[in-house]
């Protein structure tokens, strides 16, 4: 509990009416999750009025409201307060509130369109095994410092009251680290999510197309992404691959390390040598200032070792750990859920889920897993409704230069009619493309059947987009979903399917 006056003492606000006195025991910008004595935000949304939400919040307990404008009506014993950025108010707030807490942490940001939550998975398990607690937020899961739990918020980047709340149960735990995913979103100067993070060190992975329906253009998405190099302290990683390296490079004001996977391109820090890849993952050498360590990575797809070499090399410059301890750590390193996991309920063809959704994680994941399929490559995904509707068509003509199967469905078609996506990523299959092999099912359940129906010996079914996600939402609502699980049920049923029918089949589940 704090006094709201010292509080307000962080923050710039226009207008106040009431007990400036009063006690203060929490934030938040839910009226639903308002209890007493906390302070209310009103935000204006995209598709509502936040002050329509005052009375709810008093109601649950708030005694503090922030709002653009002064309510017409006042009640007694409210203090009512005004500003012209709500958002940068809360985040100022907050962080006063819980006694700034990333000033008390290690705290390493990773940012880019693909590849963000496997980076902080990847340096909250490394960092543990050399024996630095550390907490971590991502996209699938978050640990502040106790037990891994599902993230709970629906946004990779949580409004900036959760973000400051996460990183004090961090340093209430002894935590010495923390890794945050930290996308373009939370980056932004319109959501402000992350404006009083203190980063030691960012990580870039890479920036394709994405989002572009919030940032405009993909120019600006990767500025907005570059935000993280200028908030850090210490010194930034980046993926000197990607086109905008040099750009987040000028953006930075502490030294910047290099990676790629291309050892041709120049000064780098890290690269990899001898790459022997599997379904199983990858063997390789890193070379870390013109020395080599044996590394084994137990998780298929090359985007892990740009993944691993990235945060090694983080780990590596921060903690000051000598190197062949920081690789050696390689083979111990698990996956994220639903990032290349593989399903096996004992058939003779591969099921993989992946979060794979962009254009930029598909050019990286379909020419990889080309290479290593012996049968045919059958891919089931969808498209975002109501988000960057320019990636749809690119999406399906790189999955089509690929795959021999495509199977179009719903990932979350929100206010869009289903259909209406799927047509739209039809629309840039290549002409070479047999149009027998695609299928528009929008039911993802059905569809995910359909490919293990036409499956045969030795192929690779792709299960793109949906990953760790829990739910679908369309229009109405959303419905409770996990891909791993309606994998198994759909193979478990197909082979029942076989055995009572008796058949002898062997080229994969005999449909």
């Amino acid at each position: 509990m704090k006094k709201l006056s010292d509080l307000l003492k962080h923050c710039n606000i226009s207008e106040i009416r009431g007990d400036a006195e009063t006690m203060v025991g929490g934030v938040t910008y839910d009226s639903r999750r308002c209890e007493k004595n906390y302070a209310f935000f009103a935000f204006d949304g995209i598709h509502t009025d936040g002050s329509k939400f005052i009375d709810s919040a008093i109601e649950n307990g708030a005694t503090v409201i922030f709002a653009s404008r002064m309510p017409s009506n006042f009640k007694s014993g409210i203090t009512y307060i005004t500003a012209e950025n709500l958002r940068r108010t809360m985040s100022a707030f907050a962080c006063a509130l819980y006694d700034d807490p990333s000033s008390k942490l290690k705290v390493i940001g990773a940012t880019g369109t693909d590849g963000k939550s496997s980076s902080i998975f990847f340096l909250f398990q490394m960092l543990n095994m050399l024996g630095h607690k550390t907490g971590f937020l991502s996209t699938v899961e978050y640990s502040d410092g106790d037990k891994i739990r599902k993230n709970p918020y629906r946004q990779t980047t949580p409004e900036s009251s959760e973000i400051m709340m996460i990183l004090d149960e961090m340093v209430r735990n002894g935590c010495e680290y923390a890794a945050l995913e930290s996308s373009s979103h939370g980056l932004s100067d319109k959501t402000l999510r992350l404006a009083d993070v203190k980063y030691k060190t960012g990580i870039l992975t890479n920036v394709t197309h994405e989002h572009l329906e919030f940032h405009g253009t993909v120019e600006k998405y990767a500025d907005d992404k570059a935000n993280l190099f200028r908030k850090s302290s210490l010194f930034n990683v980046v993926n000197a691959a990607d086109r905008f390296s040099q750009h987040f490079t000028e953006a930075s004001k502490v030294p910047v390390y290099r990676y790629a996977l291309d050892k041709n391109i120049h000064n780098l820090h890290i690269h990899p040598e001898d790459i022997q890849a599997d379904n199983s993952g990858t063997t390789f050498n890193a070379v870390y200032e013109g020395k080599k360590y044996p590394c084994r990575i137990n998780i298929p797809g090359l985007f892990n070792i740009e993944n691993f070499m990235a945060t090694a090399l983080a780990v590596i410059k921060i903690t000051g750990t000598e190197p062949e301890k920081v690789f050696a750590l390689s083979s111990s390193i698990k996956s994220v859920k639903g990032r290349m996991e593989v399903v096996d309920m004992g058939q003779d063809f591969h099921v993989i889920v992946d979060y794979a959704h962009t254009p930029g994680a598909f050019e990286k994941l379909f020419p990889m897993m080309r290479a290593q399929c012996k049968g045919k490559l059958i891919a089931v995904f969808g498209s975002a409704g109501e988000r960057d509707t320019q990636k749809r068509p690119i999406q399906g003509c790189i999955a089509s230069r690929y795959c021999d199967a495509i199977i179009l469905t719903d990932e979350d078609p929100r206010g869009e009619t289903s259909m209406g996506v799927i047509d739209d990523i039809a629309k840039g299959i290549v002409e070479t493309f047999d149009r027998n092999n695609l299928y528009k099912i929008p039911d993802r359940t059905e569809a995910i059947r359909k490919a293990i129906g036409i499956a045969k010996k030795d192929d690779t079914i792709l299960l793109l987009g949906k990953g760790h996600e829990s739910t679908i939402i369309y229009k109405d609502g959303t419905i409770a979903w996990d891909e791993r699980k309606v994998a198994e049920k759909a193979l478990k049923n197909t082979f029942l399917c076989i055995r009572q029918s008796g058949s002898q089949s062997h080229h994969g589940l005999g449909i």
